[in-house]
């Protein structure tokens, strides 16, 4: 499938790239996209909820009333978890929450979320740009020329770019990553992918692999 390259300004440049079938044109796998989501999400969490059970509670160990004549149950400790303040019964310990996932697989994903973003006509290439300096109000121009003033907007460039990355950063519901950092998740969380030239030789490169 052919996709025509814009400028910065929004004008069509002349130049028309070739986006695979065999990466951008799939069948997307529901099930792959869901399990590299859901492996995403899982990396994110620290893990490091706790609550202290019975035996690390600070009290007495004393037995708090006698055994029998009370008219209730038998208690031996303060810590009790029936009672307030007592340890908490099978509370959540520090813990890795992430698990793994084969390289096809994730793969599979990352293709699946690329036809995608293609079936819903939310993804446009744009020609490598660079700015001399770091510019927030330069980047808000870009994203006014090709209609993306007031959308959620992921750039994808071939190689890092400071200047581009910092005059990106101020901007909420944009985003500039490279085809080495990109994820399934990311693709998906955006309503419009923007591809510069120089990232489509990388994206193919990767996902071709077998």
């Amino acid at each position: 499938m052919e996709v025509k390259v814009l400028d910065i300004t929004g004008k069509d440049t002349g130049r028309k790239v070739e986006l695979l079938d065999s990466v951008f044109g799939i069948e997307p796998n529901k099930h792959a996209v869901y399990l590299d989501v859901k492996q995403y999400l899982a990396n994110q969490r620290q893990g490091t909820s706790k609550a202290k059970e019975r035996a690390e509670i600070a009290g007495s160990t004393r037995k708090i009333k006698k055994q029998k004549g009370t008219g209730t149950a038998r208690a031996g400790s303060i810590k009790n978890p029936l009672f307030r303040g007592g340890g908490t019964i099978f509370g959540p310990r520090p813990r890795s929450h992430s698990f793994k996932l084969n390289k096809n697989l994730k793969r599979l994903a990352r293709k699946s979320a690329f036809s995608i973003k293609v079936q819903e006509s939310n993804v446009i290439v744009v020609e490598d740009f660079n700015f001399d300096t770091p510019s927030t109000k330069k980047f808000i121009n870009v994203l006014g020329a090709l209609g993306l003033e007031n959308k959620k907007s992921l750039f994808v460039l071939g190689d890092s770019n400071k200047n581009v990355y910092l005059s990106s950063r101020n901007l909420e519901k944009t985003s500039v990553v490279t085809n080495s950092e990109l994820s399934t998740y990311a693709i998906l969380n955006t309503s419009s992918l923007i591809l510069t030239e120089g990232s489509l030789e990388g994206i193919v490169e990767n996902l071709s692999k077998q």
